[in-house]
């Protein structure tokens, strides 16, 4: 295996960032596929791999891992900063073409994440679904109106999407992104949500279940005792690339 990390200036955003991605021991990693995994609120770019077994984990699968860092932005076109989505669901998969000779195909596109990442997952997958063969969100704030409720998040919200009530009626909100009623035009991608029981977001998880196990043709719930903590991503992460490297082998 390989671990890079590379420094950039990203033309959308418009400054400096940074991306870690994981390689595989493979003769041309154009022909394996992608899983984009994303970070949450406080972290950066090296955090799944300072926070757990990650490396070692991924050995066992075929996958290029690429790994973003985006700041407080939640995976957004900001209100008050950068342009995030456009630079993660546009830039970036054109810097890995330009890098590593990686198309974006939707059987070798995989998209996962924790908390805001989860959020960000997916908000991409739900957005692009031609362009993506599984999402998972694990822990994710995938109610992002309920959670500014919260006192404490009011101030960083504000900054990232302006108004909770241009946020409600917009694409970040995710259940505006949910196909109303079924049959749905999301077809072939599939959809892994997993919480833990003990997690302080656990009912907003409860709340994007309820609709979206009645709307998303292949979708999936997993729920563990667990909190909002790396003890419970590593082991969500490892039913992850367990699920996505089944679902690639079987396309």
């Amino acid at each position: 295996m390989t671990i890079c990390q590379l420094n950039f200036k990203s033309q959308i955003l418009d400054l400096s960032t940074s991306v870690k991605i994981y390689l595989p021991d493979t003769v041309d990693v154009s022909e394996v596929p992608v899983l984009y995994l994303l970070h949450g609120w406080s972290d950066d770019c090296n955090a799944w791999f300072n926070q757990t077994n990650l490396a070692r984990q991924a050995q066992k699968y075929p996958f290029v891992i690429v790994m973003p860092q985006v700041g407080l932005s939640y995976y957004t076109d900001m209100a008050a900063g950068g342009a995030y989505f456009t630079f993660l669901t546009q830039e970036l998969p054109q810097k890995m073409k330009q890098w590593f000779q990686i198309e974006a195909v939707k059987e070798k596109m995989f998209v996962a994440g924790l908390s805001m990442g989860g959020y960000g997952a997916f908000k991409w997958a739900l957005t692009y679904p031609d362009q993506f063969s599984a999402a998972a969100s694990l822990s994710g704030a995938l109610d992002v109106v309920n959670l500014w409720r919260r006192p404490e998040r009011k101030k960083q919200l504000a900054a990232i999407f302006g108004d909770i009530r241009i946020l409600s009626k917009s694409n970040n909100n995710l259940f505006n992104l949910l196909p109303q009623e079924m049959p749905v035009p999301i077809e072939g991608i599939y959809f892994l949500q997993m919480c833990g029981t003990e997690d302080f977001i656990y009912q907003d998880n409860q709340n994007f279940l309820q609709r979206a196990q009645n709307v998303l043709p292949f979708f999936e719930y997993q729920e563990s005792p667990g909190n909002h903590d790396w003890d419970y991503w590593e082991k969500a992460i490892a039913v992850v690339l367990q699920r996505f490297a089944e679902i690639y082998t079987s396309l």
